[in-house]
């Protein structure tokens, strides 16, 4: 029987609920699944995934609290009354955690030890997130390197922990539903297939997914390849706020027969990770040139299936391309809500990349196989987040 090194305090996470099919759902999972495992208390403050009652879960290695989200949008309203019930029924010192964009949390008054897991997506530091994390109890994670040199650049101090992926589930898979996968796709075997695994949710303005400018790259690289196909793993309707994906591909000039979208059912359920491999897997190229991620855990998911990726040359992207990557310029763009620069990614550069893309060997990459293995969830938690929870809740 496996002894796992004892924690003691309690750690209460404000993020989306675990599980939720989302990339903060999973990683809040997986995260949580190993602190229950190494005896810490563990609560979830929901902002998004659960509503109206609190829950007991119980999970393999013991439970955790689930409480519901709040009244206001991210659910700032509750976490001082969520967290003091919490830690007031244990012994041991006691920790907020935040998965989620800081500056939700500038009105929160709080005085206990604050760790957010920060993600920073622009190319500068938004001066509301530079606010939150001023504050004396504030002890920031980044979620990736770029974070942790752009708090470094800011005069803060932070520890880099990155996300994780399940390299047991990502990794080369070759049917899906029981059918291989391209027959399920109807996509024919010698074409090449390139993916982007997205939400599809924007301000009505900003697309930080670059939908617009990645669909038009591809458009244009068809003309030239029309023996290429394109699939989006995404709802391709405005309902989350995003953008109306039939309208951008007409405009484009994309005939939809080259197109293969996502099962929109499935996606109100929720594909299942080995589903979501499978597709990765037989996909030639994902296509994640955005204008700026705080990690984005797509592009390790491909990787870990082998498959290569295109991405952007900045912000996060640029420390997860492996050695089988292709990297795209862009020019800087002005996000005056936040006050700080995104890059948007250049139509041309993306079709340069698709066409390297396209010359390149087909089939499983084992170097990109290889990179994505530094970022299994287990080696991260055991090299990364066990030291670091060691020197708050060690016994």
């Amino acid at each position: 029987m496996s002894t796992y090194e004892k924690l003691r305090g309690s750690l209460v996470l404000s993020s989306n609920s675990p599980g939720a099919p989302t990339g903060y759902g999973v990683q809040a999972e997986e995260l949580v699944s190993r602190a229950v495992r190494h005896g810490l208390n563990v609560a979830v403050l929901s902002n998004y995934g659960l509503e109206a009652r609190t829950e007991i879960k119980k999970i393999q290695h013991g439970k955790y609290a689930h409480y519901p989200k709040g009244l206001r949008p991210y659910s700032d309203d509750v976490i001082r009354l969520w967290y003091d019930d919490f830690v007031s029924q244990h012994k041991g010192p006691g920790a907020l955690m935040t998965l989620y964009d800081v500056w939700v949390y500038n009105d929160l008054v709080f005085e206990d030890p604050i760790l957010p897991w920060v993600p920073l997506d622009h190319l500068t530091m938004p001066p509301l997130v530079r606010k939150f994390l001023d504050r004396d109890n504030v002890h920031p994670i980044a979620m990736s390197e770029h974070g942790q040199r752009q708090m470094s650049d800011a005069g803060l101090d932070s520890t880099y922990i990155p996300h994780g992926v399940n390299t047991q589930v990502f990794k080369p898979t070759s049917k899906i539903f029981g059918r291989p996968t391209r027959e399920y796709m109807e996509i024919p075997e010698d074409a090449f297939l390139v993916s982007i695994v997205a939400a599809n949710k924007a301000n009505k303005i900003l697309h930080r997914k670059a939908l617009g400018e990645q669909l038009l790259a591809f458009a244009t690289f068809r003309r030239k390849f029309p023996n290429s196909f394109l699939y989006l793993h995404m709802e391709p309707s405005r309902a989350y706020g995003g953008f109306d994906i039939p309208t951008i591909l007409k405009a484009v000039g994309l005939d939809e027969s080259c197109v293969r979208i996502a099962d929109r059912d499935r996606l109100r359920i929720g594909y299942a990770q080995k589903e979501l491999a499978a597709l990765y897997s037989t996909s030639d190229v994902l296509l994640n040139a955005t204008y700026g991620e705080g990690f984005g855990v797509p592009t390790v998911e491909a990787q870990a299936c082998g498959t290569r990726v295109i991405t952007s040359s900045w912000t996060a992207s640029a420390d997860l391309a492996g050695p089988d990557s292709w990297l795209v310029d862009g020019q800087p763009w002005w996000d005056d809500p936040q006050s700080a620069f995104f890059q948007v990614p250049h139509v041309g550069s993306i079709v340069g990349a698709l066409e390297q893309a396209s010359d390149a060997p087909r089939g499983t990459s084992q170097s990109s196989i290889e990179f994505a293995k530094e970022f299994d969830f287990e080696k991260v938690w055991l090299t990364k987040w066990i030291p670091y929870l060691r020197e708050r809740f060690g016994e």
